[in-house]
């Protein structure tokens, strides 16, 4: 049996020998900057809603939705541009190795209620992706790509990207990114920000995992450091505040 005091002395040794020294941003008018939504559903988010959904209200979930929804208030009294992926998948192609999740059609892959509110706003994009990556999600039958061309269309300098999981779909979704960016496919894109509030994971811990066959333990602190760690060294800006106060509150 593994007690929560070796569990939090392990993310602590672990945060001590992988630091991750974190900033601020300042939304400012003089930088164009977009915000990215990833996964905010209540297929990951809402406790019940479905099979890769919280069982139980979970603080650092809640606390990623609170902190999104602040933002994309902001953006959208301030008309800047907001994209969001929202993972949409068919019954007939699974996502291995998950069971069934967000199946097209079903409330499991729309927005949070909270943020429900963003369908009817005129600077908002909204993109259903069936895989893990946004980036590659993002491709249309014809090669095009939404993510791509909200970048360009809307000229933005900066993106400032909040959703879930912290170390699988944000982490793909931005690794693609700074790929993409790296051989110019994104100008004129230069900054990828990820707000650690405004990211959350899922908790599966190990003495859970122990007890279903082929379990694969995810200890929610750990792994979200983690998946922060690792944006940082692909390249990514990763701050722990947001600085509203230079913007008039809605």
């Amino acid at each position: 049996m593994v007690n929560m005091s070796s569990q939090s002395q392990a993310v602590d040794l672990v945060k001590e020998e992988l630091p991750l020294d974190q900033g601020s941003l300042v939304l400012s008018e003089d930088v164009r900057i977009g915000l990215v939504l990833v996964d905010i559903i209540n297929g990951f988010c809402t406790v019940g809603a479905g099979n890769l959904a919280p069982t139980e209200p979970n603080r650092q979930i809640s606390t990623m939705v609170e902190e999104s929804v602040k933002l994309a208030r902001v953006f959208c009294e301030k008309k800047w541009p907001i994209l969001a992926f929202l993972d949409t998948h068919h019954p007939d192609k699974p996502e291995h190795p998950y069971p069934p999740h967000c199946l097209t059609g079903t409330d499991e892959s729309n927005l949070v209620p909270s943020l429900q509110w963003l369908e009817n706003e005129s600077n908002v994009t909204i993109r259903r992706k069936d895989c893990i990556d946004g980036f590659l999600g993002s491709i249309k039958e014809d090669g095009s790509n939404v993510f791509i061309d909200w970048v360009k269309t809307n000229k933005i300098e900066v993106i400032l990207v909040v959703g879930i999981c912290t170390d699988i779909c944000v982490f793909d979704f931005v690794a693609s990114t700074l790929s993409a960016r790296n051989l110019g496919l994104l100008a004129p894109l230069k900054d990828v920000v990820l707000y650690s509030k405004g990211c959350a994971t899922f908790d599966f811990p190990v003495q859970v995992a122990r007890t279903i066959k082929g379990g694969v333990a995810h200890p929610q602190e750990l792994m979200h450091h983690v998946g922060l760690y690792m944006a940082k060294g692909r390249g990514a800006n990763v701050v722990n505040e947001v600085s509203l106060g230079i913007i008039k509150e809605p």
